[in-house]
């Protein structure tokens, strides 16, 4: 049984929290490229419990390409929001008295004050990087590791789209912990909701599960008996990349089966205690359609609840959503019976206590690289069991040299299904879970 101590040391994301100081060890997504524009250059965001401000400089004398700054809302002066401020080519400028800082947080004037007084104030402020139109931030301390290409993010060969959803009204470990909870399929994304995933396939739950941990996570995998007696078993392999993403693949495009494989990476971003943002990277390859890194994609937004608070619960992610808000704002795991099939929420409940304790002693957490790492992809080992093995890039010399060429690690991940069926019951997904 969980304590309450240990409750809120896996939940709170606080600056000083266990969990906080481990996460501020990640690239989070923060806003998309569209809620800062030339017109509307400022947005106010909240990360990880602290508030900012996101902004967008306007290209410098002779750039093309817009640069990104992240510092705390409250100017540093009397404490008024930059929200409010306005932006230039250099910096953003605090409404009130006109003080002004550039990306890194430094002082560049203060109109009303001697020249040298500039030079003892910082304002807070952290890096940001874009990438699949997605603009991530670092609030930990240096070196900052590199922002982790996973192959959604930065494949080009095909159509890449962003699903924003609404705003999750719960700590971010409960839909984590769905991610290595592969039993509720059955049941919440069944006919009652009308899913229609593996009830439609079996008259009774016969799944089994297997969770492996690697090098960025924990691999999920699961088993289910063929339909017929002489059909092989169905395995479905898809990763939770620790701390806060799930990596799916489908052959679901939009509502239907259309040939493809969509792949996702949902990441699921800590905005404070009790309220988590899930951004859903989607991408398709095609052989005629590209996705260009210096070009954002199309987003939409996707609300989960009608304007009483009742949940879609046609759609997948609604149906996970209302299981994750309903166990409360942060659960109360305190009061939790588990049971066998909840042996991936014990594993991730560890890995996770054991990476906090990594930090909290000054090592470095899993999954946040440093240094440049080699691209790696991930293969079928044995086509019976759907085992995934590290391949050598031919590209470099070994598993531990560099691919310069992209200057961050891209995990490319292959999903096997063992037979037919198992791509059918995936088609009927409207969303994955």
């Amino acid at each position: 049984m969980t304590t309450q101590a240990e409750n809120e040391t896996l939940t709170r994301v606080g600056p000083g929290t266990p969990a906080g100081e481990l996460l501020r060890r990640y690239w989070h997504p923060v806003a998309t490229a569209l809620d800062v524009t030339e017109e509307k250059p400022i947005k106010a965001v909240k990360l990880l419990g602290e508030k900012l401000v996101v902004f967008r400089l306007a290209p410098a004398p002779g750039d093309t390409q817009p640069r990104y700054g992240l510092v705390a809302e409250q100017c540093k002066h009397r404490l008024a929001s930059l929200a409010y401020g306005r932006v230039d080519h250099e910096g953003i400028r605090c409404p009130y008295h006109g003080w002004k800082y550039d990306p890194s947080g430094r002082c560049l004037e203060q109109p009303a004050e001697p020249p040298e007084y500039k030079h003892k104030i910082r304002q807070p402020a952290y890096p940001v990087q874009k990438l699949a139109g997605l603009l991530f931030a670092y609030m930990g301390p240096e070196p900052v590791p590199l922002l982790p290409r996973w192959d959604a993010l930065a494949r080009e060969d095909g159509k890449r789209w962003v699903t924003i959803e609404s705003l999750i009204d719960c700590n971010w470990l409960q839909p984590m912990e769905n991610s290595v909870d592969p039993s509720h399929l059955y049941w919440l994304h069944g006919t009652q909701f009308k899913s229609g995933h593996l009830d439609l396939h079996m008259t009774q739950y016969q799944e089994k599960h297997e969770f492996i941990r690697f090098e960025y996570g924990i691999m999920k995998r699961r088993t289910t008996p063929g339909k017929n007696p002489a059909d092989p078993p169905m395995v479905d392999e898809h990763p939770l990349l620790f701390p806060t993403a799930l990596r799916h693949v489908t052959n679901e495009v939009r509502g239907g089966r259309k040939g493809g494989m969509r792949h996702n990476i949902q990441i699921r971003v800590p905005i404070d205690d009790t309220h988590t943002q899930v951004y859903r990277v989607n991408f398709v390859p095609s052989a005629t359609e590209r996705s260009p890194l210096d070009q954002d994609p199309p987003f939409e937004h996707r609300p989960l609840k009608d304007a009483d608070g009742n949940y879609f619960m046609e759609i997948v992610s609604a149906q996970d959503s209302m299981a994750w808000e309903t166990q409360g704002p942060i659960a109360d795991r305190t009061q939790e019976n588990l049971g066998a099939g909840d042996r991936g929420i014990v594993m991730f409940r560890r890995l996770l206590k054991e990476q906090i304790e990594i930090v909290r002693q000054g090592g470095e957490p899993m999954s946040a690289p440093r240094r440049r790492a080699t691209r790696c992809a991930l293969k079928p080992l044995r086509l019976s069991l759907g085992l995934y093995r590290h391949r050598r890039d031919p590209r470099v010399h070994s598993l531990r040299k560099v691919d310069c060429t992209s200057g961050s690690p891209e995990l490319r991940l292959t999903r096997l299904v063992v037979s037919g069926p198992a791509m059918t019951r995936f088609s009927r997904r409207r969303n994955d879970g």
